[in-house]
C-alpha cells in the first residue's frame, strides 16, 4: 500500500476514529487504527467492539492496500509531523514507513485482515435531523446520566431515545434527577424506543460539527444504533432493558410556581458554592416568599445569603437543593426567564417551559 494525504486531513481522521480505540484491552488488534485503501477510498477505522467509528479522508492512492497500525504511536507521530503532505507506505510484512519532508518513521504494522470491522447493520428504521439539533439535545441532557463507577444499573448510564411520529424525546437520569428534551422532527417516523450508551453520545458530540444545515441520519436496529454524517459512520451497541417510565413520574401538580431570571439565579448559586469544598454535597436553602427568593448556604468555610426578585403563584416554601444539580440544568437552558415548580419540601422541583420542550426534575435535599 502507498498513499499520500495532507497532514491536516490525516490528523482530522485520526482524531475522529481514535475515540473508539479502547484504553484497555486484551486484544492488541483493537489498539490499532485500520487504514483501508483497497476500494479507491482512504478509510480509517477504530473499533472497541462496543463503539466503532469509520471516516473517509481525502488523499491519493498510489498502490491499494490495507494495514492496522498502533493507534497511540500513529496519532502521536502524525501530530508531530510538519504541516505538509504525508506519505504512508507498507511492505509485504506490514512494516509501515511514514514520511513527511525530512522526517521518516518506520513502525511495525499488522494485517488488516485480522481487524474487527464495523458490524453490518440493516438500515430500515431511521430518523434524520440537523447536526446542530442533535448536538444540542445531547449536550442538554447527558450530564444527568449515571456514572459507570457509581451506578448499579447499566441502563442509567445511557439515554433513552424515544421517537413517536414527528417527535424525538431524549431522557437521562441518575435517580436523583431527570433531564428531558423534546425535539420536533421534520417528518413523521415509526415509533422507536432505545437506550444509547452515554459514552457513545459523549463521543458523538465531540465529532459533530454542529452545523444547522448539515444533516445526520440515525439508524436503529434491535442491537445497534448508527450515526451517519459528513464522511463518518459511528456504530454503537445499544443497552438492553427497560428505562424509567418517565410519564408516570412527571407530575403537573404544584403548590408553588415562580418565575426568575435564569442568569441571575445561576450566578447566585455559583457564588454560594464558593463556600463548599469540592467533594462536600452541602445543600443550599431556598426560601420563597411573595416577590422574593432568598438563597442561603452555611459551611465550615462560612455562610452566604442573597435575595432575588421573582414572580410567585401559590404558597411560600422553604426547600433544600443540591447546587450542582441546579447549576447543571441552568447552564443548558437558553431561556432568559425560567419557571420553577414546587409541591412541598419532600417532592421534586421542576424546571420546565410552557410547551414542555425541556423538563428538569431535581429531588430535594433534607434540611
Amino acid at each position: 500500500m502507498k498513499l499520500i494525504c495532507s497532514k491536516s486531513n490525516l490528523l482530522q481522521g485520526v482524531n475522529i476514529v481514535s475515540k473508539a480505540v479502547p484504553s484497555k484491552t486484551t486484544m492488541s488488534i483493537l489498539e490499532c487504527i485500520l487504514i483501508d485503501a483497497t476500494t479507491g477510498e482512504i478509510k480509517l477505522t477504530a473499533n472497541d467492539m462496543e463503539l466503532g467509528i469509520e471516516t473517509k479522508i481525502q488523499g491519493d492512492i498510489i498502490n491499494r492496500g490495507i494495514v492496522a497500525i498502533d493507534a497511540k504511536i500513529f496519532s502521536e507521530i502524525i501530530r508531530k509531523l510538519p504541516d505538509n503532505d504525508v506519505y504512508i507506505e507498507t511492505d509485504e510484512n506490514f512494516v509501515t514507513t511514514i514520511t513527511c519532508e525530512k522526517a521518516i518513521f518506520k513502525i511495525a504494522g499488522k494485517s488488516g485482515e485480522d481487524f474487527s470491522y464495523l458490524p453490518v447493520v440493516e438500515k430500515n428504521k431511521y430518523i434524520y435531523m440537523s447536526q446542530f439539533t442533535l448536538k444540542e439535545t445531547i449536550r442538554q441532557t447527558i450530564f444527568s446520566i449515571a456514572d459507570n463507577n457509581v451506578s448499579n444499573s447499566v441502563i442509567m448510564t445511557g439515554e433513552l431515545f424515544n421517537i413517536s411520529q414527528n417527535q424525538l424525546e431524549v431522557v437521562s437520569s441518575d435517580m436523583h434527577r431527570i433531564s428531558i428534551r423534546r425535539v420536533e422532527l421534520k417528518d413523521s417516523f415509526d415509533d422507536i424506543k432505545v437506550i444509547v450508551p452515554g459514552k457513545t453520545l459523549s463521543e458523538i458530540i465531540k465529532i459533530l460539527n454542529g452545523g444547522m444545515d448539515d444533516e445526520v441520519r440515525i439508524f436503529f436496529t434491535k442491537n445497534h444504533i448508527v450515526f451517519e454524517f459528513d464522511d463518518t459512520v459511528v456504530v454503537s451497541r445499544l443497552i438492553e432493558g427497560d428505562f424509567l417510565r418517565v410519564n408516570q413520574i412527571i407530575s403537573n401538580d404544584f403548590e408553588t410556581k415562580i418565575g426568575i431570571n435564569k442568569k441571575e439565579f445561576l450566578s447566585c448559586i455559583e457564588r454560594a458554592t464558593l463556600l463548599v469544598k469540592e467533594n462536600d454535597r452541602k445543600p443550599i436553602i431556598i426560601n420563597i416568599t411573595d416577590g422574593e427568593l432568598e438563597l442561603k448556604i452555611s459551611s465550615i468555610l462560612g455562610s452566604m445569603n442573597e435575595n432575588i426578585d421573582i414572580s410567585k403563584d401559590g404558597k411560600d416554601i422553604i426547600i433544600g437543593m443540591d447546587p450542582k444539580f441546579l447549576i447543571d440544568a441552568l447552564k443548558v437552558i437558553d431561556d432568559e426567564e425560567i419557571n420553577l415548580y414546587f409541591v412541598n419540601q419532600k417532592a421534586p422541583c421542576y424546571i420546565k417551559d410552557k410547551d414542555n420542550k425541556y423538563i428538569y426534575l431535581i429531588l430535594p435535599v433534607n434540611i
